[in-house]
């Protein structure tokens, strides 16, 4: 067996809506049936028994092996503690042949276990053993150390509960919440608006204490000291115990509190001072709080614990440590509720305070303490008790995180009791902290969760706020460039600024940021990620589509020209015009609830995929008379067409027209397919909520030049002859031109043609047969690049095209398509009509508009 092609599908995909691995399996003969109840089928049974009680390799006499490999996949990722439920194994075309698909919740994971699963089928099917708990581990680990830590995890979840969609900026906890101008970003339990400023004074514990002082907040007594003896002397003059603590520090690190003796005070200066400067201050009395402020309000209180072990007469400290952190709760990180205690000079020093060392026996029942100071990060556990604040401490530390900045923060509290306020119990703020940990919170070792990732997102996105923009995914396989240009050019000019991606770049407000084949998932995604994004129009290739997925989770708008032959059938195992419709609609699969699928109710293939559509649908056609449009107007549903010599929208008893006169794409209706691409994007428009004064204004202002629409229908003037140059570029596109240029005058016509090299023979014979019947002279260029093709097998195919054409009577053979186009150029005399179906559209059009300089001019 053989694994040939792996891809990582990170959004909706043409499998399921779920991240995947996708992966191309080629099996040997023998490994295409494996039979139940033979030896190694027996042994695979088993060992995915022994890997994750996961469903099974189906009740089929016989199954391949890549089958195996796909439920071990997924098992071995269940195993490890992921969430994943979804794979399949299907049969490509080619014989031996399988794609398996199998989910992932972390990248790294999904991929390390299709390599695990494929050297445990190698050691079964040779014999030799594999240790499954040592491959579990592995992921368990790579799992543990990229997957989002439980603060920002909650976060995360808050807004996937809230319909927000998200996506991970770094492996790290930096996630952006929203898309475009409605974006939001946090960093852990971190906002965007948040300040530098106030994280810098947050750091500063000294400056802190100033500021809280100066707004009434009680704070203990204390400086930062200079050196060792400076430290022992401000101990003396605040009164023993006092507090050691780096005067820049987080999560407890080098905190130690309740010093009583010269000893422990060293002890805990040098720990201090690893991290940075020292301060000294007086030791509060009570226990230690923790309150989490977001915004202005209180929204969870917890009394945190310092780490320790109860004694049993048998145990020594070192091993009753051991057993509580043998706790699976309990891990080295984050990533885990509560934090392994660690047996470090610190806790040794406490250790010995209460008379004891690591390897002493502490009698039944005792109490041992290992720390004083209770992060959770240093072992310490917490007890939940907001419904036990008083308001005047919820007040307190309100104020405390205004006075510093932080619109999320932890401010630590030492006092007996936080259902008193402080001033009544010499109690105090004794830390402010910025991107406080949420663990104590979401999962208290004592008491009930608090939904504080909820508060977080209700902080960033009021109720009714879903950082959505309208997003408008375009696809066909024709007229889906212009569609998607087009429906841009409507939003600017309703005054949005538009985010678009299309084959020939990507641009944001009008201004181009990238240039190419830009309608795959990287550049969508681009464009949702910039901050001036008001709407985004993306054209959806099926390129991108089969290689990574959809780069958002669902759309507004999902526009389907129509599906055809001859793009790029036979590529990826996608052999039937019904596989293109499939993948194609993995678009419409993913409309809102609240959006709409806008599909050509003139086409079948495309009209099936209104029955896929979570949303409404919009049906629109020139023909408005058409069984299904008629049936889906009589339904009271939105349907656009033409009607006598206008745009026609229609819902329910509610009609909205636009002369087709007005509509400079469309050359006054002449231009059939044209018309059917303006009447796309008024319903996508329309789909979108734009007003109709918005729509009608816009497709008067939508000029189709070599400018706005590069080779789409770009119509010239050259010394009195016309010049149309297009992308066209598979049968039914050709069928769409000789049915435009038909309406159009023309005393001789020709056209200029090449053909890509990773089309279909049939579908390179078909274009030179549709265009023989149309066209007097035809020229013949090799293209640019072959594509794997030999050379002149192109033109040998386009050749073949024009046995027996009805009207072409000269055909022409070249080398080079500037070398094609002069020559066309020069046979043409005034009233004649020449077709040029560009390769480099950008280089083929600046050539052509240097000879329309020459002697000619270009019009729209």
């Amino acid at each position: 067996m053989e694994v040939t092609r792996i891809r990582v599908l990170r959004g909706p995909n043409l499998w399921s809506r779920h991240t995947a691995i996708e992966a191309v399996v080629r099996c040997a003969p023998e490994e295409r049936a494996i039979r139940a109840g033979a030896p190694l089928e027996l042994r695979l049974r088993e060992l995915l028994h022994e890997v994750a009680p996961v469903r099974p390799v189906g009740d089929e006499e016989v199954v391949p092996l890549a089958r195996w490999l796909e439920r071990l996949t997924l098992a071995l990722q269940a195993r490890a503690g992921c969430r994943v439920s979804f794979a399949r194994t299907s049969v490509a075309p080619e014989a031996g042949v399988y794609q398996i698909v199998v989910e992932y919740t972390e990248e790294k994971v999904g991929r390390r276990a299709l390599e695990l699963a494929e050297q445990l089928l190698a050691a079964v099917a040779a014999g030799r053993h594999f240790d499954t708990e040592a491959a579990v581990a592995e992921l368990r680990a790579i799992d543990e150390d990229v997957r989002l830590g439980p603060s920002t995890g909650s976060i995360v979840n808050a807004a996937l509960a809230r319909g927000i969609p998200y996506r991970r900026l770094t492996e790290g906890s930096l996630v952006q919440f929203g898309w475009g101008a409605k974006q939001r970003r946090i960093w852990a339990a971190e906002v965007d608006s948040t300040g530098a400023v106030a994280e810098s004074i947050a750091q500063d514990k000294d400056l802190t204490k100033r500021l809280l002082a100066a707004a009434g907040v009680p704070v203990p007594r204390g400086r930062p000291v200079a050196d060792l003896e400076d430290g022992w002397r401000v101990a003396l003059e605040l009164g023993l115990p006092v507090v050691v603590k780096p005067q820049d520090g987080n999560q407890g690190k080098g905190v130690t509190v309740n010093i009583t003796d010269r000893e422990h005070y060293e002890a805990a200066f040098r720990a201090a001072a690893e991290i940075g400067d020292v301060m000294v201050e007086q030791f509060l009395p009570g226990h230690d709080f923790r309150l989490l402020v977001v915004g202005e309000r209180l929204v969870a209180a917890a009394r945190r614990d310092p780490p320790y072990v109860i004694g049993d007469g048998v145990h020594t400290v070192r091993e009753l440590v051991d057993i509580v952190n043998a706790d699976p709760r309990r891990g080295d990180g984050h990533a885990t509720p509560l934090t392994r205690i660690r047996l470090d000079d610190i806790a040794l020093a406490r250790l010995k305070l209460q008379g004891l060392a690591a390897d002493a026996v502490p009698a039944n029942g005792q109490r041992v303490v290992l720390r004083n100071n209770a992060n959770l990060s240093t072992g310490g556990t917490a007890t939940d008790v907001t419904d036990d604040v008083h308001p005047e401490v919820a007040a307190r530390a309100v104020a405390a995180a205004r006075m510093v900045g932080l619109e999320i923060c932890g401010v630590d509290v030492v006092c007996e009791s936080v259902g008193v306020p402080l001033e009544q119990q010499r109690g105090g703020v004794v830390e402010v902290n910025a991107a406080p940990g949420l663990r104590m919170h979401l999962a208290p070792s004592f008491g009930k969760p608090r939904l504080v990732g909820e508060a977080i997102i209700e902080r960033l996105y009021p109720p009714g706020q879903d950082g959505r923009i309208p997003v408008v995914a375009v696809t066909g396989t024709n007229g889906k460039t212009t569609v998607t240009r087009l429906i841009a050019h409507l939003f600017a000019a309703a005054g949005l600024k538009v985010g678009m991606t299309n084959t020939d770049g990507v641009w944001v407000d009008g201004h181009q940021i990238d240039s190419g084949d830009c309608s795959g998932p990287k550049s969508a995604r681009n464009v949702l990620l910039h901050p001036d994004t008001q709407a985004a129009v993306l054209e959806t290739a099926r390129g991108g589509m089969l290689r990574e997925g959809l780069a958002f989770d669902r759309c507004q708008v999902a526009v389907v020209t129509n599906v055809g032959a001859g793009d790029h059938l036979g590529l990826n195992y996608i052999t039937t015009v019904e596989d293109l419709a499939v993948l194609k609609r993995v678009i419409v699969q993913n409309v809102a609830p609240t959006g709409f699928a806008v599909l050509n109710a003139a086409d079948p293939i495309t009209l099936a995929m209104a029955s896929h559509c979570p949303g409404a649908v919009i049906l629109f056609a020139v023909d408005g008379h058409l069984p299904a449009l008629v049936a889906h107007r009589a339904q009271g549903r939105r349907s656009v067409f033409v009607e006598g010599e206008d745009i026609v929208a229609v819902e329910g008893s509610a009609r909205a027209r636009v002369p087709l006169r007005e509509v400079p794409l469309t050359r006054g209706g002449t231009i059939s397919f044209q018309v059917e691409n303006a009447l796309a994007a008024v319903a996508a428009a329309w789909g979108c909520g734009l007003s109709f004064d918005a729509v009608r204004s816009g497709l008067a202002s939508f000029v189709n030049d070599a400018h706005n629409a590069p080779g789409r229908f770009n119509v010239m003037d050259y010394r009195g002859a016309t010049v149309i140059a297009d992308y066209g570029h598979n049968p039914d596109a050709m069928q769409a031109l000789v049915a435009a240029v038909n309406a159009m005058p023309g005393r001789r016509r020709s056209v200029v043609i090449s053909a890509a090299g990773d089309r279909r023979d049939e579908d390179i014979v078909a274009q030179t047969r549709i265009l023989g019947a149309a066209f007097d002279s035809v020229i013949l260029y090799q293209d640019a690049a072959q594509r794997g093709r030999a050379d002149g097998e192109v033109i040998a195919l386009l050749r073949e095209g024009l046995k027996g054409a009805p009207r072409t009577r000269e055909v022409e053979e070249l080398r080079g398509e500037f070398v094609a186009i002069d020559r066309a150029l020069a046979a043409l005399q005034p009233g004649d009509l020449c077709l040029v179906l560009v390769d480099q559209v950008d280089e083929a059009l600046a050539h052509l508009a240097a000879r329309i300089a020459e002697g000619g001019t270009a019009r729209g």
